[in-house]
């Protein structure tokens, strides 16, 4: 247990060989569900079970998590103690001294893993030039175990400013999707005076949020109205995850903690619903699902997501700090929902990527990183 001060403490994952061979051995005896005659293999009742099974398969025999490891560690990390949670998190220095900081915070199912391909690029000397700094949230990762209740959205952004302190920030950008947006936006809320400027990315899917987080413009097109009625029958369809984990996290908890192939397809599901066309890399996505296994985070980040729908804080917060959006697998309808007005100067539409974007898209990411916080350099 680290000490109760300020000290940053270096990291580096380790896995024991014994949990790695418990992980093969609770694979190889893995029970899947029984197809029922007749059904076809698609995703409308979730992940099918010959998709689960292969990825199982793969897991335990070609998949491997030693040199998965290596890569992680490649990155200098480390933990220190906020409000009394020990908090892990890489801290890449740019070679270029001037370099502006930058915070990445990651979301729900992900982790760490999902800013591996974009750290190198942005870090590489230049006028646009970061210090990367990337936390695992509270109950993710090795950001456990949970030092006790009450950790969701408004206590981590003052903990995570409270990082960005310890390592010397004073003023820093912020960027994330997903909780990490909201992350983002709410330390540009708080910390107006020390937050350079934000960065979100996000996908087609957010627009189902229209209605329940998000007011409904007015005057939208027949088209517009059927793509905004599509997302949210798929969101309707697709977000028993988060009702259930907002409500009841204990009971998918137990089953995620105790099942690999549980957790595999609990978040393996996610990442074939909210990617776009090219998906994302298998190893990657198992180095992401292993992340949740070995630190038993299944449970606790389920617990975040409870306290989150729990703490009576909204996912927006507005800010006058200067804001950017990049969206993927994107549609017109998009920005007429989330920005009606057209307040958000830096707006930018790919067609590519999806929920994922420094997974799926890791060079259009940066570049729109790059750019917009080009105009906010000194």
């Amino acid at each position: 247990m680290l000490p109760m001060t300020n000290e940053i403490h270096p990291f580096r994952i380790e896995i024991p060989q014994a949990e790695l061979d418990g992980l093969h051995r609770r694979l190889a005896d893995a029970r899947f569900a029984e197809p029922v005659p007749g059904d076809e293999p698609d995703w409308s009742r979730g992940i099918p079970t010959d998709v689960v099974r292969e990825l199982a398969e793969y897991w335990r025999d070609g998949y491997d998590w030693r040199a998965h490891e290596a890569a992680l560690n490649a990155f200098p990390q480390f933990t220190t103690l906020i409000d009394g949670q020990a908090i892990h998190f890489l801290h890449v220095r740019s070679p270029q001294a001037d370099a502006m900081p930058l915070l990445l915070t990651h979301g729900y199912p992900s982790s760490i893993a999902e800013f591996l391909d974009v750290i190198g690029p942005l870090t590489e000397p230049g006028p646009d030039a970061f210090h990367v700094v990337v936390p695992s949230l509270p109950g993710f990762g090795f950001s456990t175990p949970l030092s006790g209740p009450g950790w969701e959205l408004a206590r981590t952004t003052d903990a995570f400013a409270e990082l960005m302190t310890r390592l010397g920030y004073d003023r820093f950008a912020a960027q994330g999707g997903d909780i990490g947006a909201g992350v983002t936006g709410r330390l540009a809320a708080l910390y107006p005076d020390r937050v350079i400027g934000t960065h979100v990315n996000s996908d087609r899917g957010t627009i189902a949020l229209a209605g329940e987080q998000l007011p409904v413009p007015e005057n939208l097109s027949d088209a517009e109205q059927s793509e905004l009625d599509a997302a949210r029958e798929a969101w309707r369809a697709g977000r028993g995850y988060l009702d259930l984990q907002s409500h009841k996290p204990e009971t998918i908890g137990a089953a995620l903690t105790d099942s690999p192939v549980g957790q595999l397809a609990w978040i393996a599901e996610k990442f074939q619903a909210w990617t776009g066309a090219d998906g994302v890399d298998r190893d990657r996505l198992l180095t992401n699902v292993s992340l949740y296994w070995f630190t038993r985070s299944g449970a606790t980040a389920a617990r975040f997501l409870y306290e989150a729908a729990h703490s009576g804080h909204g996912w927006l917060a507005p800010s006058d700090v200067p804001a950017g959006w990049a969206v993927f697998n994107t549609s017109p309808v998009v920005r007429r929902i989330m920005d009606p007005g057209k307040k958000i100067a830096h707006w930018s539409e790919f067609a590519e990527g999806g929920h994922f974007a420094a997974m799926e898209q890791p060079r259009l990411l940066v570049g729109d990183i790059r750019a917009f916080f080009r105009g906010l350099r000194p």
